[in-house]
């Protein structure tokens, strides 16, 4: 999508007059309502696009609830990392947990990404969506011998190993089917991410990867095993980080492993640095450092060691490519407050539920200008309270039939939702230009129901 000349009143601070030609997000440069973020779906003559798409055409033509994503910043959020690490030899591998659509999969390989999957299913869509073995990353606590035999066999670029027990295994593995597998052996560095407790990966109580202070002790044991060629470190500390300071720390202590490794006799010549980097959520959020900054900060911690350097980054490259669009039932007036009642719910979008996380939320067709805002507790219509989108929220008044849009929803949206309530998942809608597709339809309620099977003592 070419630049849109909107004038941007933080000229210095976005280098450009122009906001599409900022690096990622500027915090201060208003989109229709004010959205902090760099995306593609702008008010255009009073109604919501997605690119050069309607919204209000996507929900006439599939209904709501549903997912849109924007094929030009899925493209534009991959490059910024890529360019930020143009410096030196590296891979952007797109974790796939944060959305696996194979459409989705298939524009960010198209574009050069590698992928990093942490489960069978991952795998096989990657390769479905015709990722090359070798640009696939299998990461993850859990990996059991099924999934090892199969990416084996399939084709891999390296495990990211998380604990003995698992060297153990992949090893078996391997030696089993005549392989020897590239591997890392992901250390936890103790490092506060000071980000949500659920998403923290990089502190010492959590489940994730092998203590620093024994990693030269795993690494003697793995440069023994047949099965297992040692590649390099492996480093992840949490998510939806909006600050460089914990990368830094982190690693730091990466290279000075990695020089201890050397020493060993390990040959160290790949860094997987992990994802992480956080997006803003809600305007008034404060803007996460962009790729570029971080990209430096690579370089200036780990740079001199002339390793290859992968990244994994997730919610940045995906959460601001996609909304979800849900349609109001009711609004109903509570002893209080007023209540806005959506077609869509907690099962559709679960992170307001779960990690009391912040989405904007704006009508489809634009306010006009001036237009006092209404305050709403925003719901959905399953019955448990924890269905609440958000409470006391202002927003511009709408009504019974009107369309709204949960900004940065394209992260752990559609990836996390289920069929609670026997609720049918929504459609996700893929949008190129002035065209759009369902890249995953909404199944009947009699495609739903027929998974069901009845034993045979029932029938």
């Amino acid at each position: 999508m070419p630049a849109i000349p909107i004038r941007c009143a933080h000229f210095r601070a976005c280098k450009s007059g122009l906001v599409f030609a900022c690096d990622l997000i500027c915090p201060k440069a208003g989109f229709g309502q004010g959205s902090p973020r760099l995306d593609h779906f702008l008010y255009r003559d009073g109604a919501l696009f997605a690119e050069d798409v309607p919204v209000a055409e996507i929900a006439a033509a599939v209904g709501t609830p549903f997912y849109v994503y924007s094929t030009a910043t899925l493209k534009r959020h991959f490059a910024l990392f890529d360019d930020a690490l143009a410096w030196g030899d590296h891979l952007v591998c797109f974790a796939m947990k944060s959305l696996s659509n194979q459409a989705v999969i298939k524009v960010l390989g198209d574009a050069g990404a590698g992928m990093d999957v942490v489960s069978a299913g991952e795998y096989l869509r990657a390769k479905a969506a015709g990722i090359p073995g070798e640009k696939i990353v299998f990461s993850g606590v859990g990996k059991t011998a099924e999934e090892m035999r199969l990416a084996i066999t399939g084709g891999i670029r390296q495990f990211n190993i998380e604990s003995e027990p698992e060297m153990i295994v992949l090893d078996q593995v391997a030696q089993s089917l005549g392989a020897v597998v590239p591997v890392t052996i992901r250390v936890n560095p103790d490092v506060d991410a000071k980000t949500h407790a659920k998403i923290a990966t990089g502190k010492s109580e959590n489940k994730f990867g092998i203590p620093i202070s024994r990693a030269r002790e795993v690494y003697a044991m793995a440069g023994k095993m047949a099965g297992l060629k040692v590649v390099g470190v492996d480093v992840h500390i949490g998510s939806q980080l909006t600050d460089l300071a914990p990368f830094e720390a982190a690693y730091n202590k990466v290279a000075e492993l990695t020089e201890q490794l050397r020493a060993d006799g390990h040959e160290i010549t790949r860094l997987d640095l992990g994802g992480g980097l956080g997006i803003p959520y809600a305007r008034s959020n404060e803007a996460p450092p962009l790729p570029s900054d971080y990209g430096a900060l690579i370089q200036r911690t780990v740079g001199h060691l002339g390793c290859e350097i992968e990244i994994e980054p997730g919610r940045l490259i995906s959460g601001n490519a996609g909304l979800m669009v849900s349609k109001v039932i009711y609004v109903k007036s509570g002893e209080d407050r007023e209540f806005l009642i959506l077609d869509g719910a907690m099962n559709d979008l679960i992170r307001p539920a779960m990690y009391e996380a912040w989405h904007d939320i704006v009508p489809v067709i634009e306010p006009a200008p001036g237009v006092e805002p209404a305050k709403y507790d925003i719901v959905g219509p399953i019955c448990e309270s924890g269905d609440t989108f958000a409470k006391a929220r202002e927003m511009p008044p709408v009504g019974v039939d009107d369309l709204v849009a949960f900004r940065s929803a394209g992260a752990y949206g559609a990836v996390m939702s289920s069929e609670y309530n026997s609720r049918p998942l929504i459609p996700e809608v893929l949008v190129d230009g002035d065209q759009f597709a369902v890249i995953r339809a909404r199944p009947t309620y009699e495609e739903m129901i027929a998974r069901d099977t009845m034993p045979e003592w029932l029938s």
